[in-house]
């Protein structure tokens, strides 16, 4: 056995030499803007603190500009020609940025899928009381996963499950719609109801009327004690 310019000889046929693999260089790729003395190029189209627009001017020029100004010169487009950088307070920048991406999550809305079962004959009481839970649940901008449990002989009967998911639907309307058509699942019928209004919107309609109510209250309460004052 034996190497010959980079192959491997072992007997009537030839393979390569394994190579050791290469490391890729240099570390990660920071997704910071480049701020002041980083900014390696000639130079840059600047833009004031206000948003004026300064420019083509010298990076040293620039530079100069942000120490008189006790601001910091940002690269916030990179790959213009030239690069683009602003005059701004990054630190206070960064704050506010991260002040809003955590107000947007806490804001954020989840649309969760609620789920009833109900029985092909499920007594008029019984239907009300779950058609009141789909009310709620639409009125918060849930989804509404309605599924119909069918046993024994009324596995013969899908009609009923079908009806039964109709009258829902059409009870609902106005809070929601049906995004997915009644469908047998062994022997289960499945419709999901959507609702017409988002998560977020409902959620802040549900916060106005807790105020409007709270507001009320304390008005109700006012009155009361204004009431009871003269009668004294």
């Amino acid at each position: 056995m034996r190497v010959v310019r980079g192959f491997l000889r072992e007997g009537p046929g030839v393979r390569p030499v394994p190579q050791p693999k290469e490391r890729p260089q240099g570390g990660p790729i920071s997704a910071e803007p480049r701020i002041n003395d980083r900014i390696r190029v000639p130079e840059v189209r600047l833009v004031g603190p206000n948003g004026e627009q300064v420019g083509i001017v010298p990076i040293a020029k620039a530079l100069e500009l942000a120490r008189e100004s006790d601001l910091d010169l940002v690269e916030v487009a990179p790959t213009a020609r030239p690069p683009v950088a602003k005059l701004m307070d990054y630190g206070k920048f960064k704050y506010e940025s991260a002040m809003k991406a955590r107000e947007a999550r806490k804001n954020q809305a989840h649309t969760i899928i609620k789920e009833i079962k109900l029985r092909p004959k499920i007594d008029p009481h019984d239907y009300e009381t779950k058609k009141g839970h789909v009310v709620r649940f639409l009125k918060a901008g849930d989804k509404v996963k309605v599924t119909i449990m069918f046993r024994g002989r009324e596995q013969s009967r899908p009609e009923l499950g079908f009806r039964l998911l109709q009258r829902l639907a059409d009870d609902v309307e106005e809070l929601g719609f049906v995004e997915s058509r009644p469908k047998q699942d062994g022997r289960n019928m499945i419709m999901v109801i959507g609702p017409h209004k988002k998560k977020a919107e409902a959620k802040a309609e549900a916060k106005a009327e807790r105020a409007q109510q709270a507001a009320d209250e304390a008005a109700e309460q006012a009155a009361e004690q204004v009431s009871d004052a003269g009668t004294a």
